[in-house]
């Protein structure tokens, strides 16, 4: 199946693992890399430009096939060392990067000068086509379901994905609600060029995470995310747990009066205490609607396999046979 976004990544399926914060490690994207999509290893889970790189050779080891790094900028006290982070990825070689968050300018420049490629992920037409002039090759336009921080249009993928499919001229992936064939060949009939997918991907066999933060996606239906800090217009969809509910307690006793201290105690340093230890209750960690769709833990490469060859079948049969009637 080739389409704009294998040809300009070099590789076999158009499949895309997200960056992810304490899953996005080499063991991840090189799973995913090997069975012909594009793993993902995501910078600021290594916490500095030098073990940025010892992954990034780690994951080389694992892995022949083109890899990528997630590179989110984000509001913070003390900002991370980006520009390390980006020199670690152009001494290493990385042939692509995820950038996420704020603005990417200042890191696209120097990227695109040493021939990365750069992917950056937009809830919005209006940034997306904004990546677009400042030089990316291409976008992950996330829509609402997305885990994560879906931004604050709240606008759903069957809208978002057609009308950035109007809009732009580089390729685009689809991020959000992607889980099985059926999201594939939608996200392209919609005009896509693949799917980005981070919720799924954690339900895998390989994904380096507590065995309790599987069974939870496997256990969770589409209703059970819920949207958090959306008065601090920092909006993440993350999943329903005993944390959560005391986080939305306390948004809704103070209304608009709410800051990020009052709500940092099931926000800051979880990510760890669920991911690794498997800590249900503590607090936020993202999550898509999409786990109303997962009911198994396959490997990685099962998993593509059976998105990809499912789709051709659904082509090939359902709607070709409906296209001859």
């Amino acid at each position: 199946m080739k389409t704009r976004i294998t040809s300009l990544l070099g590789i076999q399926h158009p499949i895309v693992q997200g960056g992810m914060h304490y899953v996005g490690y080499a063991e991840m994207a090189a799973a995913v890399s090997e069975a012909g999509g594009l793993g993902i290893i995501t910078a600021l889970t290594l916490g500095s430009p030098e073990a940025l790189g010892a992954e990034i050779e780690k994951c080389r080891a694992m892995t022949s096939k083109p890899f990528g790094v997630n590179l989110s900028f984000l509001p913070a006290v003390n900002p991370p060392d980006y520009p390390g982070y980006v020199r670690t990825i152009i001494d290493h070689g990385v042939p692509v990067v995820e950038t996420a968050g704020n603005n990417p300018e200042r890191a696209v420049t120097p990227l695109k000068a040493a021939g990365v490629k750069v992917i950056h992920k937009c809830t919005s037409v209006r940034h997306a086509l904004k990546a677009q002039r400042i030089g990316c090759d291409a976008v992950s336009v996330d829509g609402f379901e997305c885990g994560g921080h879906p931004g604050e249009d709240d606008v759903p993928n069957m809208i978002l994905l057609p009308r950035a499919a109007d809009e732009l001229d580089i390729p685009f992936i689809a991020s959000g609600g992607m889980a099985d064939e059926r999201s594939l060949v939608a996200a392209l009939a919609l005009g896509a060029d693949g799917i980005n997918m981070g919720t799924r991907f954690i339900a895998t066999r390989e994904a380096p995470v507590h065995e309790n933060v599987k069974r939870a996606i496997l256990e969770a239906t589409e209703l059970d995310t819920r949207l958090i800090m959306r008065p601090l217009r920092n909006t993440e969809r993350v999943l329903a747990n005993a944390g959560v509910e005391r986080l939305l307690a306390t948004e809704r006793r103070l209304g608009g009066e709410v800051t990020f201290q009052d709500i940092a105690p099931e926000v800051a340093g979880v990510y760890p205490r669920v991911m690794k230890h498997g800590e249900m209750d503590v607090g936020a960690w993202s999550c898509g609607m999409v786990a109303g769709l997962i009911d198994d833990i396959p490997t990685v490469r099962e998993l593509i396999e059976r998105i990809v060859g499912g789709a051709e079948e659904l082509i090939r049969g359902r709607l070709t046979a409906l296209a001859e009637t």
